[in-house]
């Protein structure tokens, strides 16, 4: 994976576990969740997602409250 991050020069944002060190090294950001039993890791990790695509949509300016071809997928039949 470093190798990979170091040919496209891109950063990573990474969403770890509470104390996991090791993805912390290889990673410009880290978004902690806390550590829990592997069936809830998605919907923890989920929320954090979220927010950030929201932030980023709106340093885009794009408009979160209307997204492009919302009606066309919701009123097709």
């Amino acid at each position: 994976m470093c190798g990979i991050v170091a040919y496209v020069g891109t950063k990573i944002i990474s969403i770890v576990t509470e104390g996991d060190e090791s993805i912390k090294r290889i990673s410009d950001h880290c978004i902690e969740i806390p550590e829990s039993d592997e069936l809830f890791t998605p919907l923890f990790a989920s929320i954090p997602l979220q927010l950030l695509s929201y932030y980023i949509a709106i340093l885009r300016n794009c408009n979160v409250d209307q997204p492009r071809n919302l009606a066309k997928s919701v009123t097709v039949e």
